[in-house]
């Protein structure tokens, strides 16, 4: 560190260096925000010595030819359906051009960085990663940067605005963390209730459900106040189909901040529901510093959800738990601490370096749009294309604050962090990315309708526009909610949000050794994504490839599989939100699976 804070004085005290004869004086901003979001007070300086982990993003060379790429080997209608690209096929098309890596080099060597000691690359080289103080940080970009606080008590360390060398604007699309302020977070499968509430619970869902049921024959009624595995395939129409152990299908769930997903209680929810799964567990990746504490009472509920259904409704699928550090646990008392807040591109790092990937993916974690820098989103939205173009189905909550938003505090909800302070519905990210498919959330059946407790998150995407797959869909929805409803309110020609859900309530689970009902877009997905491995079973017993990006034959031809949702809304920012509708709508996409039809229509593609 003192080699550090002497480079430091060196630098701010010296003539400039000799270089390739560019003008390192002539200095541009490169990003800028008005202000950070809501709910952040600014603290004072950073200290000089404050450790950044900065991510600086290369130009990919031919991003549009692996769009392209994917698009065909994701749509049914073409010749190369299912075709999916090799992880060197994938990183011949993003690796950055050799005249972008050598003047960024040539830049941060300038400032004193060791090229081959301190700078790591992603996969691709389209990313470059290096730990340095605050104090080099600010010079590098003409900046300063401060302590912000949060009103939930926990900080980072940004800034507002950076600034690079003219010529370097077209060779650095992005730098972070600089004007990043958004925190990666639990939806609400953090809310848990006791035996006591629980009981309360089941009965508020039972009389909002007599507004709506009828009889139904085919479900244990039993299925009305907690759900089950058992639950979830008569419900979804799986009932009897058996996955396979040893044809190379895999599913996964990722693990963020701490979020342990405990064995013992997967042994006891086994016991419970899949007997047959007793002896099982799942292999755990640990990313960055993760963790996966076997400590009963360390045992997280959402890591609990996920891996307990995900893992009981496809076993005996080889299962993954993804657990992946990163997070921002500086504390202004601190002198020396570390800044880590992005777990999305450590986690992406680490899977696009692989070449066997798990076919389907379920992520339950998010933040509102609004506070990930559009670059940033951007750029980890095309990670995510990456991994559809190698045959992966990647599977992300929608969110549980309706039209409104995930913060918790209701007093900066829907509101913008542009400047304008203005009135605005909240897209989630990375929900919004039009390369991953986005769940919403339902309860109840005969009929299932939109969930009333956790408020669907959907809506529109300010940042990614909307892709042609969902065009006629979108259009249909429009013509049964005029999108002057809310004018000014949304977006119309954003990326559509959620494309389907699955039930989001009442799930019954095993959290730190005692039985818990937990809920929320946060269940729906990784049951959806285990339907989607179950079809990705049928398909390689059958010679098929695996589904990979999902979107296009969901709003082409899966459709046709889903059961429409069409009771329903999602309330936030003072209304009652988008409703349900005949067709895909904001609420619940294109509906919720039925596994046999599915398996019907994929089988056939």
């Amino acid at each position: 560190m003192a080699f550090y804070l002497y480079l430091v004085v060196l630098l701010a005290t010296s003539a400039p260096l000799a270089t390739s004869g560019f003008n390192f004086s002539n200095i541009a901003v490169k990003e800028h925000i008005d202000e950070p979001p809501q709910s952040w007070k600014n603290l004072g300086l950073a200290p000089p010595d404050h450790i950044l982990h900065l991510r600086i993003a290369l130009p990919q060379s031919d991003f549009a030819a692996l769009e392209r790429h994917l698009y065909q080997v994701s749509d049914p209608a073409h010749e190369r359906y299912g075709a999916h690209l090799t992880r060197e096929e994938v990183e011949a098309l993003v690796k950055p051009k050799r005249e972008s890596v050598n003047l960024v080099e040539e830049w941060l060597t300038m400032h004193g960085v060791d090229i081959h000691r301190d700078v790591t690359r992603s996969p691709a080289g389209d990313w470059l990663n290096l730990a340095l103080p605050v104090g080099l940080v600010e010079i590098m970009l003409h900046t300063t940067y401060h302590v912000w606080t949060h009103d939930d008590g926990s900080s980072l360390v940004r800034t507002t605005e950076y600034s690079l060398p003219a010529h370097l604007n077209d060779h650095i699309q992005l730098i972070q963390p600089t004007t990043m302020f958004s925190r990666t977070r639990r939806f609400r499968a953090s809310f848990i209730w006791d035996d006591e509430g629980s009981a309360n619970i089941v009965a508020d869902v039972i009389g909002l459900e007599s507004n709506f049921s009828s009889t139904h024959t085919g479900i244990d009624p039993g299925c009305r106040t907690r759900i089950t595995v058992s639950c979830l395939k008569q419900i979804y129409n799986a009932v009897g189909y058996n996955t396979t152990r040893d044809n190379g299908n895999q599913i996964a769930v990722t693990g963020y901040l701490e979020e342990f997903a405990n064995k013992q209680d997967l042994h006891s929810f086994f016991a419970q529901q899949r007997s047959d799964a007793i002896d099982s567990s799942f292999k755990e990746i640990l990313i960055n510093g993760g963790l996966n504490s076997q400590n009963l009472s360390a045992a997280g509920p959402e890591a609990s959800l996920d891996v307990q259904f995900a893992f009981g409704l496809t076993f005996p699928t080889p299962a993954t738990f993804y657990s992946t550090g990163g997070r921002a646990p500086f504390k202004p008392d601190l002198n020396v601490p570390t800044d880590m807040n992005e777990p999305y591109l450590d986690w992406l790092d680490y899977v696009l370096s692989h070449p066997n990937v798990p076919q389907t993916i379920s992520t339950s974690y998010g933040d509102e749009e609004q506070t990930v820098p559009k670059s940033y989103a951007l750029r980890v939205c095309q990670g995510y294309a990456q991994l559809g173009a190698r045959g992966v189905s990647l599977l992300f909550g929608s969110g549980d604050g309706g039209v409104g938003g995930v913060d918790p505090n209701p007093t900066q909800l829907c509101t913008t962090n542009d400047g304008r302070n203005a009135t605005r519905f909240i897209a989630n990210f990375p929900a919004s990315c039009p390369f991953v498919t986005a769940v919403g959330a339902t309860q109840g059946f005969a009929p299932e309708v939109a969930t009333t407790r956790f408020g669907s998150g959907g809506g529109f995407s300010d940042y990614f526009q909307r892709p042609a797959y969902a065009d006629e869909a979108v259009a249909s929805f429009f013509e049964q909610f005029p999108k002057d409803t809310y004018a000014g309110l949304f977006n119309p020609e954003g990326a559509p949000i959620p494309d389907v859900s699955a039930q989001g309530d009442l799930y019954l689970i095993f959290l730190a050794g005692v039985q818990r009902l937990i809920g929320g877009a946060s269940a729906a997905t990784p049951t959806f994504a285990s339907i989607i491995s179950m079809l990705n079973d049928a398909r390689i017993n059958a010679g098929k490839p695996p589904l990979g990006w999902l979107n296009p034959m969901l709003y082409s031809k899966g459709f046709e599989g889903l059961n429409d949702i069409l009771v329903g809304n999602n309330p936030g920012c003072g209304t009652q939100g988008f409703n349900c509708t005949r067709g895909w709508d904001p609420i619940t996409g294109l509906g919720t699976p039925d596994f046999a039809k599915l398996k019907t229509i994929v089988m056939g593609l």
